[in-house]
């Protein structure tokens, strides 16, 4: 799977998608800002969420309403100060209307002030931070993939469910890794035999296994997207302890951004899922269809997620006419989510995150020999987020 896809420094560089046939549009533009990691070890997943939307953008037709759009793509390179500083000139200098795109919450937490601020949208094709969703929700923020708790918390009802005694814990030490272990334990009643964060980016985790082999859980469930994710599960694997205690991953970990780089390691292992290139859906059939014909390669969560993002913002775009300077009543659009989504079931609760089922998927290998997380069973059913209640979310 190819994945190069880089930007010099911090430059945001502008690409038009608008699609339409030679004539002369007599609207302005409707600029969109995408900022997300698209370098270093988690630039895979800036890659596939990048990818994903611009499907979706051509879909669209390039067109909200007939009027056409401009993207803007920047890359965080991964740095919460970097993401920042786009957003200030996205917002200043490029006069977006809305901002989008942001893979880590660390990031989006530093850049989302100056969107808000300045009366733009902030519409998420990924991070969904718990602070975002209760007290500090915002009615010009959108989760359009998930409130990170949500991640995790089937998979917490999946070992309660099965069982499992003791489990092990372990993400990094940042918003998203402290939203998704809390989302485990809502759900899971049993012992946490071990609660562990580690740094940002980190690459060898031999120390952290070898406490897990001393601990002894009955499985361990962990948290690690991109070049993490790849790294632990290898290591996992190479250390003997993926026959002796199982190895469980929420949703968007263990996927198409890492499966082809870590490949036998995580056979067998059992994840959960937001969103599957199996769900028996019109909308996902034609999505994974035009996704693998388009870049050669099987779509991620993390590019269906951004895809659906996508879809989103233009039917919200379309009901106004393309007028999203009526901001009411943009908002209004966004709120009803009248699009067909990849997921299937998909609505907004009151406080803009998302209601929809989470599934069981396992790491097998397909009739082509490749590596997919096959779906096995749904484990719930409108999945809500544990922080809508202490939403007070002011009227358009």
């Amino acid at each position: 799977m190819n994945h190069a896809f880089r930007l010099a420094g911090v430059a945001a560089t502008a690409l038009g998608l608008t699609l339409a046939s030679g004539s002369a549009f007599a609207q302005s533009a409707i600029k969109i800002g995408f900022i997300s990691t698209m370098s270093g070890p988690e630039g895979v997943l800036g890659q596939d969420l990048a990818d994903g939307f611009k499907l979706a953008m051509k879909h669209a037709g390039g067109k909200f309403g007939g009027r056409p759009v401009e993207v803007i793509y920047g890359d965080d390179l991964f740095k919460p100060d970097v993401g920042r500083q786009l957003a200030d000139k996205m917002i200043e200098s490029d006069k977006v209307q809305i901002v989008t795109g942001i893979n880590f919450s660390n990031v989006l937490l530093a850049a989302l002030k100056p969107v808000l601020d300045s009366g733009a949208f902030y519409i998420s094709t990924n991070a969904g931070p718990s602070i975002l969703a209760g007290k500090q929700c915002n009615p010009h923020f959108f989760a359009g993939a998930f409130q990170n708790d949500q991640n995790y918390e089937g998979m917490g009802q999946y070992l309660k469910d099965k069982g499992y005694k003791k489990v092990y814990l372990m993400a990094p030490n940042y918003p998203a890794g402290k939203d998704m272990l809390t989302g485990v334990k809502r759900y899971y009643k049993g012992d946490v035999s071990g609660e562990v964060y580690t740094a940002m980016g980190q690459l060898d985790y031999s120390a952290e296994i070898a406490q897990i082999r001393a601990a002894k859980p009955d499985a361990v469930l962990v948290f690690y997207p991109g070049g993490m994710g790849i790294n632990f599960v290898k290591q996992y694997a190479q250390a003997g302890l993926k026959e002796q205690i199982p190895l469980f991953a929420g949703a968007a970990v263990v996927d198409q951004t890492i499966l082809p780089a870590v490949g036998e390691a995580a056979v067998g292992m059992y994840t959960g899922a937001l969103w599957s290139e199996f769900l028996d859906n019109a909308a996902n059939k034609r999505f994974t269809t035009d996704f693998e014909a388009e870049y050669k390669r099987i779509p991620s969560p993390y590019a269906a997620l951004a895809y659906d993002t996508g879809r989103l913002m233009s039917a919200a775009g379309d009901q106004v006419g393309g007028k999203i300077e009526d901001k009411a009543a943009f908002q209004k659009a966004l709120e009803a989510a009248k699009f067909d989504s990849v997921r299937g079931s998909f609505r907004f609760n009151t406080n803009h995150m998302p209601i929809q089922d989470y599934y069981l998927t396992r790491i097998e290998k397909d009739s082509k020999g490749r590596y997919v997380a096959a779906l096995k069973e749904k484990i719930m059913t409108d999945l809500t987020d544990a922080y809508a209640g202490d939403c007070k979310m002011p009227a358009p």
